[in-house]
């Protein structure tokens, strides 16, 4: 099979394309063919080599973690009635044109859904839900999203509305905050621009309610002062390493302030249950995911250096079964 490999840690060029055996089910496993694989930020990460305290990672590997695509073959112990089945899977890899899961880690997708629609939500839509429970947007009140144009980000814009709240939506190009307008934000801002929280605040009235920032790093810091006291901060965002919010200034504020990712990925059960929550809010058409980038497999690399630049809008996805440059 087709897959990418990462045999050092370094930038984009060290995702070689490569030549593999085609995997093995284990007991309990399936073989899943890929028809998408989830791409997201934290890929390129550790890519690089950071976070291996909390996402080891043993060299050479196979990036990713999952996408959607159809059950080929399966292992001992597991239910024929697999086999054939279109799936989203949430894995320890993804760039191949197959993957190995465990049983527990696949679910059907939706009758009707694309592909490319299940695969979107296997990271994005799960980091999605996950906030939205953390800092429940409420009817009428001002949420701010950071990084609205990304997967997760254009997702809780919609979150935030379908519960009834104004949303600001801040990102970093024209062609972003208009993505974050077409989903339905009320009021954009360009976070590049210095004055960005000073505007933020008066067009919200004296700050927002509740902050989910995608950002990350000091962009993502900053966006604590965007808040209005007592308000509440939701940070995911890993761009230039996690926002790091003043917890004695918060405390004086009465801000609560949540940083669930700093203690690793979410348990397999909690991921699994917020992932069919987002494919049942797309199948009622209340998520939609903003598919703004897809590559033939053997141009990871092209889409680790987007998103790099900032220069990918909307979400960004691998199909192992295209060809081309």
């Amino acid at each position: 099979m087709r897959a990418i490999q990462v045999a050092e840690f370094g930038g984009p060029e060290v995702l070689t394309p490569v030549e593999l055996p085609d995997p093995v089910p284990g007991r309990g496993q399936v073989v899943v063919g890929m028809a998408a694989a989830d791409v997201i930020f934290l890929d390129t990460l550790l890519r690089s080599g950071w976070g291996k305290e909390i996402f080891p990672r043993e060299l050479p590997y196979i990036p990713g973690g999952g996408g959607a695509g159809e059950v080929v073959a399966i292992g001992e112990g597991v239910d024929p009635a697999w086999i054939g089945r279109r799936v989203v899977t949430r894995t320890g890899t993804g760039y191949a044109e197959r993957v190995v899961a465990d049983a527990d880690e696949i679910m059907p997708i939706p009758d009707g859904m694309a592909f490319e629609t299940a695969a979107a939500l296997v990271h994005d839509g799960t980091t999605a839900i996950m906030m939205e429970r953390l800092g429940v947007a409420e009817k009428g009140e001002w949420v701010l999203v950071t990084a609205a144009a990304g997967g997760a980000g254009s997702l809780l814009v919609q979150l935030a509305i379908d519960a009834g709240a104004r949303v600001v939506a801040a990102a970093s190009s024209d062609a972003k905050l208009a993505l974050a307008r077409e989903l339905g934000a009320e009021a954009t801002v360009d976070y590049t621009r210095p004055d960005w929280i000073e505007w933020v605040r008066e067009v919200t009235g004296g700050g927002a309610a509740l902050v989910y920032d995608g950002a990350g790093g000091p962009l993502g810091t900053a966006a604590l002062n965007a808040l209005a006291d007592g308000g509440r901060f939701v940070t995911y965002g890993t761009a230039e390493g996690f926002a790091a919010p003043d917890r004695e200034l918060a405390a004086r504020r009465g801000l609560r302030v949540f940083t669930p990712l700093l203690d690793g990925p979410p348990a397999r059960e909690a991921a699994r249950e917020w992932l069919a929550l987002a494919l049942e809010r797309a199948t009622e058409g209340r998520l939609r995911p903003a598919i703004g980038a897809v590559y033939p497999l053997e141009r990871a690399a092209d889409a680790h250096r987007a998103l790099a630049e900032r220069a990918t809008v909307g979400k960004s996805l691998l199909l192992p079964g295209a060809t081309g440059a």
